[in-house]
């Protein structure tokens, strides 16, 4: 691909920073990523960018041509619901602004480019569901359980996962997806092990949640936070803490209802 002059349009160039922000915003990116990276694609087309704000859930933006050149003001301000990450669009955005600034690019190259990367498919439900049944066993056996323990929590986590991406989804809001998906395992896990399947519950119960936790979110809210993005990194904790809440809720009121029924449980 050969090296093109940068456009001088400043609003286009504006608008795809604010797409790459935006793609990267939604999908788990921390904010001083999304802010260097709208700022470097900005700076090569020759458009002033320090007036980007950026919060964990929106981007605010305003800019102009620098001094001499052509061009007006441009202001706007874009609501980005909090999802959950797709890192390999992260990665592709990433490695779009790095090409970018070697001038491999011009910007409606990289409008297109960015329109495919937004499009790219999330992975498929067998290769999600498999993935958290192997992820599951696979934490289930650092935490120090067995083979056999790891067994109930990898069945245990792809049922997990078919209950969240067939059931959950669609028909459930957040709080109460993650607080019947903490219920779920915590009733698949006592009920194999009063079958004699596994042999310590509460680390069969630690593996099967594990696709529940919100890892990224958490440590990128740390990572906002020590970056001085506070509003941002409380805001991402506070979604975090709230999930952790949610799972505590939901494997608690499972306990509860086994000890009513049949009095007592071993762990």
């Amino acid at each position: 691909m050969k090296k093109e002059e940068p456009s001088r349009d400043d609003n286009r160039v504006l608008e795809v920073a604010m797409m790459a922000g935006h793609i990267l915003l939604e999908n788990g990116a921390e904010i001083s990523r999304v802010e260097e990276t709208m700022e470097r694609m900005c700076g090569h087309f020759g458009v002033e960018s320090e007036n980007f704000f950026v919060l964990s859930n929106g981007i605010f933006t305003t800019g102009s041509r620098e001094q001499g050149g052509p061009g007006g003001q441009f202001a706007k301000v874009q609501h980005i619901p909090v999802k959950g990450a797709q890192l390999d669009k992260v990665v592709a955005v990433n490695q779009l602004s790095r090409e970018v600034v070697e001038g491999r690019y011009s910007i409606e190259q990289a409008q297109e480019r960015l329109e495919q990367i937004r499009r790219m498919p999330g992975k498929s439900f067998r290769t999600q569901i498999l993935a958290s049944g192997v992820a599951c066993a696979c934490f289930c056996y650092l935490f120090g359980g067995s083979l056999r323990d790891s067994g109930v929590a990898f069945a245990s986590g792809f049922l997990l996962y078919v209950f969240l991406l067939r059931l959950g989804t669609r028909h459930m809001s957040r709080i109460t997806k993650n607080i019947c998906g903490g219920a779920l395992v915590t009733l698949i896990c006592i009920l194999c092990h009063r079958l004699g399947l596994g042999e310590n519950l509460s680390r069969m119960i630690i593996g099967s949640i594990m696709p529940l936790v919100p890892g990224v979110a958490f440590t990128n809210g740390i990572r906002d936070m020590a970056d001085g993005d506070y509003i941002s990194g409380a805001v991402r904790l506070l979604d975090a803490i709230l999930v952790f809440l949610c799972i505590a809720i939901g494997v608690g009121v499972m306990f509860i209802i086994y000890h009513r029924v049949f009095g007592g449980i071993l762990l």
